[in-house]
């Protein structure tokens, strides 16, 4: 399990490397806060084994991961492609058998909706965000427990593949990074070109279209302790600007029979531990 510090840890007095950090009195008010996030699972009712897989990703939480607060998924979460909204409702009665609370972002795939024969964004709302302890602005929600804020963004442009904020979405952002508590943002297209490409095509694709005015608003902000997000389906951890910046490996791209890929993460104060793990 990877252990990362956040920058106000860094800039305090000295601290050997190599020594635990001590926690400030306002963390020793913070409870340890426990997640899975889960992301691009493609559910896809003409997959019988996408279905089954997303079965096992429950009895694994159920069965090993007792204590958690809540359950994160990074979008793409089915694939939107079934009559009316036949998979939504697939996906949402496998995910009502978690012991936990859950909370979703849509992808791409919940934002391209053919027609009227698929979930759009209202019924998308109305099925995924309406828990009593969300509040909702626009598209965005804020969940706010055990001293945090967890920010799920969604990042999705109606019917394309690519991915940017709106400026009612940073301003969201910014009013709760105001706050000053530690915070955490759930969203679907990453920030970064963390995989190395070099098409733009592709790049502009999988990168947060406008992700130079996000960093430059939101990110400067000490109290951004992590980001998760998905689509490439690529894993990587990385640190942007003090800020754990996080792409968890696609639901969809198991590593070996019945292992699909989660990731397992705890909060504590103002530290962040994190460790990519299995379904088996």
């Amino acid at each position: 399990m990877s252990i990362v510090s956040r920058r106000n840890f860094l800039k305090s007095a000295v601290a050997l490397s190599s020594m635990p950090l001590l926690a400030t009195a306002s963390d020793n008010k913070k409870e340890t806060l426990k997640f899975i996030h889960v992301t691009d699972s493609h559910m896809d009712l003409s997959d019988n084994d996408s279905i089954e897989a997303m079965k096992l990703m429950v009895t694994t939480v159920n069965q090993n991961y007792k204590d958690l607060d809540f359950v994160l998924f990074g979008g793409d979460n089915f694939n939107n492609n079934a009559p009316k909204n036949s998979d939504a409702m697939k996906f949402k009665e496998i995910a009502d058998t978690l012991h936990c609370p859950y909370y979703t972002v849509r992808g791409n795939k919940e934002s391209s909706p053919n027609g009227d024969k698929q979930i759009d964004l209202k019924e998308f709302k109305n099925m995924f965000c309406s828990a009593k302890e969300l509040h909702i602005k626009g598209k965005d929600w804020l969940l706010s427990t055990k001293g945090y804020n967890i920010l799920g963004l969604d990042s999705c442009i109606e019917n394309h593949n690519n991915g940017a904020y709106t400026q009612e979405t940073i301003a969201f952002a910014q009013k709760v990074l105001d706050q000053n508590r530690p915070t955490l943002i759930l969203n679907h297209h990453p920030y970064t070109n963390y995989w190395g490409g070099t098409e733009e095509k592709d790049i502009h694709k999988y990168v947060l279209n406008n992700t130079d005015e996000v960093q430059k608003k939101l990110f400067t902000y000490d109290n951004l302790l992590l980001t998760l997000s998905g689509h490439k389906h690529i894993d990587s951890v990385k640190e942007l600007q003090g800020t754990k910046v996080i792409v968890t490996r696609g639901f969809v791209r198991p590593l070996d029979l019945d292992m699909y890929p989660m990731r397992y993460v705890e909060l504590n104060g103002n530290t962040v531990y994190e460790k990519l793990i299995y379904t088996s």
